[in-house]
């Protein structure tokens, strides 16, 4: 199976050659955000912590493409928001709200949770499950949702 990087690495290669420069550029920084994590971290990444670092650098770009809308640089904006488009293309599909639910609804029968305050045990059970298929905050806004008391 071939790392994340290593498709990266071929996915520039092959922009390269079809002379395509605004993809080249774009997937060497994607490229170049996973090396310096490797290089912090004094080893090579394993799949799931690729996928991190590309996570945290699409959440960048759409921050960034927002603010960029919120400064009247349309143009920008757009830039951002093509970056973060091809970068979910790397990215593992996410989940539906549905599936998110039930992932969410397993999580809190398997951790034996009643109330908010249990939030932490059903994050521990869950986060594994989830493995970069679904945003934080989404994640935990339907924990919250779920153990809110009626």
């Amino acid at each position: 199976m071939t790392t994340l990087l290593a498709q990266l690495q071929s996915d520039v290669k092959e922009a390269m050659k079809a002379r395509d420069s605004d993809r080249v550029q774009t997937l060497r920084l994607f490229v170049n955000a996973i090396q310096v994590e490797a290089k912090t971290k004094q080893r090579d990444l394993d799949g799931s912590e690729e996928i991190a670092v590309l996570q945290r650098e699409r959440k960048k770009r759409i921050e960034a493409a927002e603010a960029f809308t919120a400064g009247d640089a349309a143009d920008r904006a757009a830039e951002e928001h093509r970056q973060a488009e091809l970068l979910d293309t790397y990215l593992p599909e996410q989940l539906t709200p549905e599936e998110l639910q039930n992932l969410v609804t397993n999580a809190i029968a398997e951790a034996g949770a009643e109330s908010p305050k249990d939030m932490g045990a059903v994050m521990k059970v869950l986060v594994p499950k989830v493995a970069g298929r679904a945003d934080g905050k989404a994640l935990s806004g339907a924990v919250q949702q779920a153990l809110r008391p009626n």
